[in-house]
């Protein structure tokens, strides 16, 4: 298998995530540009080398480069990544899609399904670009603010095409983040969505204070019904007992960090749904993805009682403790 480093690399949004690679990127020596839908965000990420909105009190690289570029964004890339998160993908890459150079791979870091259309981010892509043979996903337990600390973490790149897996593992892969290889894009895309929805409900269970008892079950219980759905849309099993199930679950459920576990944690505290997005500069996928993936289940005839709570909760103004009952009183069967 032939494996090679990319050497120009065009980020596709100016998130924490999108930003943390750059760094990494950067620091590797890779020629890294970046661009953002607002022109004036990125410009003061630049003049400050520092993106205070989404990845504060880290310098950026002095080799990083900033566009906004449209024609630009992509120019002279051999490798590009699609940072955006899912509910705004199709729009910023129908904005995009005249200047995406032809054959040039895109692998996207995006966790969520689609609302309208109940599309994966790779899907999303494939759909309005073309190309789903060079598409990959990158995916795994990555808090950003760790990466940027240098902290040893480790991803999966899945792509069916093995030569853009290898040189998407070779270019990302340094002294603290490990990547590995994976064939099973269904299964990485749909256990980086849902484990959001879990990490919601592991944040409620902190703000109501119902224990670690309860936590765990909660992981093991929501790992269940996360690869029921998978086996149902042609996942392999494997690949939710691996990093970027097991694992993103695990992180994103107890990191103080974790966006949409800290969301849900207000939630248990009694905020509404609004007030609890308030609270973070950042998008929380996991409430698209609530809705997304009662969608999803629907579809499929899985069933999946805690995402349908979480739902609930969000949604239809059920109470935190109704919805725990009810989970708690469901009929009794084996494992």
């Amino acid at each position: 298998m032939v494996q090679r480093e990319y050497h120009n690399v065009a980020i596709i949004g100016d998130g924490g995530m999108g930003t943390v690679l750059a760094i990494l990127l950067c620091r590797k020596g890779i020629t890294t540009r970046m661009w953002g839908y607002d022109a004036e965000q990125l410009s003061q990420t630049e003049r400050h080398r520092e993106n205070r909105k989404f990845l504060p009190g880290y310098e950026l690289p002095d080799s990083l480069i900033f566009d906004p570029r449209d024609e630009q964004a992509m120019v002279g890339a051999d490798l590009i990544v699609s940072a955006v998160p899912c509910q705004y993908m199709r729009s910023i890459w129908t904005r995009l899609k005249n200047h995406v150079p032809a054959e040039v791979p895109i692998v996207s870091v995006a966790k969520g399904v689609e609302n309208e259309t109940l599309l994966r981010p790779t899907q999303v892509i494939a759909e309005v670009v073309g190309g789903a043979e060079r598409l990959a996903v990158l995916s795994g337990p990555t808090i950003a603010d760790e990466l940027a600390r240098e902290l040893p973490a480790t991803a999966c790149v899945a792509t069916e095409e093995q030569t853009v897996a290898a040189s998407v593992q070779h270019t990302f892969t340094c002294p603290w983040l490990r990547v590995y290889t994976n064939v099973d894009v269904v299964g990485v895309e749909l256990a980086g969505a849902m484990k959001n929805v879990i990490a919601i409900a592991a944040g409620i269970i902190d703000g109501v204070g119902a224990g670690d008892n309860a936590k765990a079950a909660l992981l093991a219980r929501g790992l269940a019904e996360i690869t029921r759905l998978g086996l149902a849309m042609g996942a392999q099993e494997s690949t939710f007992a691996g990093l970027t199930g097991l694992g993103d679950l695990v992180t994103t459920c107890i990191s103080p960090k974790g966006r949409n576990r800290s969301f849900g944690e207000r939630i248990g505290r009694g905020q509404s749904l609004e007030e609890a997005r308030r609270a973070t500069d950042s998008v929380v996928e996991g409430i698209s993805t609530a809705k997304s993936v009662v969608g999803l289940a629907a579809r499929y005839h899985v069933e999946m009682p805690i995402t349908r709570a979480v739902y609930d909760v969000l949604f239809e103004d059920k109470p935190v403790p109704t919805a725990i009952e009810e989970l708690m009183s469901r009929r009794l069967k084996a494992e």
